[in-house]
């Protein structure tokens, strides 16, 4: 017997955030996620991206026991801005039971119906920088910090339920070599003499705090082109540059500049975060903190998180510098392999400038869609 509980407090938030804890438990490629991260960016009066979201989270009890949890949320700016009254559902866990997840996805379809929705993505959260992407591939491979992990039965229930692909998404490992191939040096070189362009290299993460918010507008613009993303607000900005720039090491963030000190390309890195993460189970205390700044500095995996070129660069090279710097901080932190972000799949640009290190694609991770309207009809 199955019972429906609306998350209302955070006494029941919390359980919401623990249950994948337990269900992916004995899994070694699942990553816990920071628990206070998890809280921070779940509360309403924490995530100032609620100034324009509305949301809902629901969980599943099948005999009493915890069997799964999702999130409904609508973001008022995506739809004002790509024309589309979709809502989102995030945060999706369950048992491998059809009629949970069928109970799970119901609750999030009807409430979006009642806010007047046409049709619903997922998983996203509430803007481009959140976990997005369903594990469709590779789920015998070690998850990141930033990434959905998620057992092998989720996306043959989102089928059997009539939710469709949307948008894919590809991930790259690449082994860092021993030296960089001369043709990225060349190009380097000739784009940092074309454009006169420099790379700024930190040695403390206070020296990045003045370029953080530049970091963020270029996010904005770089990637205002890409599949639902949303410009981030001022609260926003402030909002990831203190739960991210604060710890950041320095080492991997990238910043290239022009003659006239305005930002060309940013590339941020974070040393992989993955086996601390597991051995403290995403707590903080009594010793998280101190591990996980252990693993900032001494590691053998670097995930490449963020990496944006000004648009009027885009397509000349530029991405050539950040490489090269990239690369002679892994050869000083002893790095070996570099996990990247996931990629959409039509962005060619960014897909293809990794064939010039020895790389492959080890997941795949997807975003459904079902139209509300044609489900409701039948």
């Amino acid at each position: 017997m199955l019972k429906v509980v609306e998350v209302k407090t955070k006494k029941q938030l919390k359980k919401f955030i623990m249950f994948p804890y337990k269900l992916y438990a004995n899994n070694p490629y699942w990553i816990p996620p920071l628990r206070v991260d998890e809280m921070t960016t779940l509360r309403w009066d924490k995530n100032p991206a609620f100034a324009y979201c509305k949301a809902k989270y629901w969980m599943v009890y099948k005999d009493n026991k915890p069997a799964g949890r999702v999130a409904g949320i609508i973001n008022y700016r995506a739809i004002e801005k790509w024309g589309k009254k979709y809502a989102r559902f995030g945060w999706l866990d369950f048992i491998d039971d059809p009629e949970v997840v069928k109970c799970l996805l119901g609750l999030v379809e009807e409430w979006a119906r009642e806010q007047g929705m046409e049709g619903i993505q997922g998983p996203m959260g509430f803007c481009d920088l959140d976990k997005e992407g369903m594990l469709i591939e590779g789920f015998d491979q070690p998850g990141t910090f930033t990434t959905i992990y998620n057992y092998p039965y989720y996306p043959k229930y989102m089928e059997m339920l009539g939710y469709v692909k949307d948008v894919d998404w590809y991930e790259y490992v690449l082994e860092v070599p021993d030296k960089l191939n001369g043709n990225i040096l060349r190009i380097a070189e000739a784009v940092k003499e074309r454009w006169q362009l420099r790379t700024l290299h930190f040695t403390k993460a206070k020296q990045i705090l003045p370029y953080a918010r530049d970091i963020f507008n270029m996010i904005n613009e770089a990637y205002k082109d890409l599949y639902n993303v949303v410009p981030l607000t001022d609260e926003q900005v402030d909002f990831y540059v203190k739960q991210y720039f604060s710890v950041a090491n320095p080492d991997f963030v990238k910043i290239v500049v022009d003659k006239d000190n305005r930002m060309a390309a940013f590339g941020i890195g974070f040393p992989s975060l993955a086996k601390t993460l597991q051995k403290t189970k995403g707590k903080l205390l009594p010793l998280g903190f101190i591990r996980l700044l252990k693993a900032l500095k001494v590691n053998e995996s670097v995930d490449m998180v963020l990496v944006a070129v000004r648009p009027d660069l885009q397509g000349k090279g530029v991405n050539s510098l950040l490489m090269t710097a990239m690369a002679e901080a892994c050869w000083k932190n002893g790095i070996k392999v570099a996990h990247l972000n996931p990629q959409l799949e039509n962005n060619l640009k960014v897909r293809t400038q990794w064939k010039h290190f020895p790389s492959s694609q080890n997941k795949k991770r997807r975003c459904y869609y079902k139209d509300l309207r044609a489900s409701k009809r039948a």
